[in-house]
């Protein structure tokens, strides 16, 4: 078997028949669990530059940041189209006719064959959802969903702000739209089981979904998890333990969800633990050497769920 996942370069290339890639961009949004709506913490391992650029903040524009990546992405991955995948925060926190200036910006550019937006379940209405519909008409438009956990405990734990069920009624008011949707977990979170964590995928592949993204919890600096793990009281995921997680995670999931992203991509200069999640390469190499060792691929295990 040449492939025992769906992968997002696959994917691209099924559509649109070469290599497209994603460019992060910075529109300098906020989030409701940061600026005091919800919590003014945040999630306890997001520190406070929510892994952005803060190109926005530096007067960096939308255009110039995806014109600027575009000669790289180019070169580097002889990409033909892009994906504008705006990232940090939450990128559907903003009136309605500001979220329309940003997305309009980033369509206008030739190479641009879509938008990825990545918000939280409890930050899209009627409205954002009737603007991204209309795209979706003549776009490839993406909506990621960052849930981390369908356990209510390790969302409070955490301080998400939101529980599972606003997830859920995120999905339902996205699905028929022509929006894809791709949700993000995290392995690792603290005090749960590998059992737990497997519970999260099982459900997730129950539903509508499109796609998904596997996280590592990585320690970074400043944050409330840099606190604990100081203090002895959480204690990370070897390489070992989140390569069979995942592996055994994948053979829950339906053959044609989209696999998005299988570890996280920490910033060296942030990073407290584990050390092995610099070893990006190294992992997902791993990942794919225990799914032939174990006879594992995406969709193996999905009878048991029927």
């Amino acid at each position: 078997m040449k492939n025992r996942f769906y992968d997002l370069n696959t994917y691209f290339k099924n559509i649109f028949g070469h290599r497209v890639h994603k460019i992060t961009v910075d529109a300098g949004m906020s989030c409701p669990n940061r600026d005091g709506t919800i919590s003014a913490n945040g999630c306890i391992y997001c520190n406070a530059s929510g892994s952005g650029t803060g190109f926005f903040q530096k007067g960096i524009s939308v255009t110039d940041q995806i014109l600027n990546a575009r000669k790289y992405v180019i070169k580097r991955y002889k990409a033909k189209k892009f994906i504008a995948y705006f990232q940090s925060y939450t990128n559907t926190y903003a009136p309605v006719d500001t979220l329309k200036r940003l997305y309009d910006e980033a369509l206008a550019i030739e190479e641009v064959a879509g938008l990825s937006i990545g918000t939280r379940p409890d930050c899209v209405n009627e409205e954002i959802l009737t603007l991204l519909q209309s795209y979706a008409k003549n776009h490839l438009i993406w909506i990621e969903y960052g849930l981390q956990s369908v356990h209510d405990a390790t969302l409070t734990l955490i301080n998400r702000g939101h529980d599972f069920n606003a997830f859920e009624k995120a999905i339902e008011a996205t699905q028929n739209r022509g929006i894809n949707i791709c949700a993000h977990i995290i392995f690792g979170l603290p005090g749960e089981s590998k059992k737990q964590m497997i519970e999260t995928v099982k459900r997730l592949s129950q539903m509508r979904i499109d796609g998904i993204k596997f996280h590592l919890l990585y320690v970074i600096k400043g944050t409330q998890m840099d606190t604990f793990f100081q203090q002895g009281t959480y204690q990370c995921l070897t390489q070992r333990e989140y390569v069979d997680t995942l592996c055994e995670a994948l053979a829950y999931l339906p053959e044609n969800m989209v696999i998005q992203r299988l570890t996280s991509d920490p910033h060296p200069r942030e990073l407290i633990a584990p050390q092995w999640a610099m070893k990006k390469k190294e992992t997902i190499e791993l990942i794919k050497k225990t799914l032939e060792k174990k006879d594992l691929y995406q969709g193996k295990y999905l009878s048991k769920l029927l």
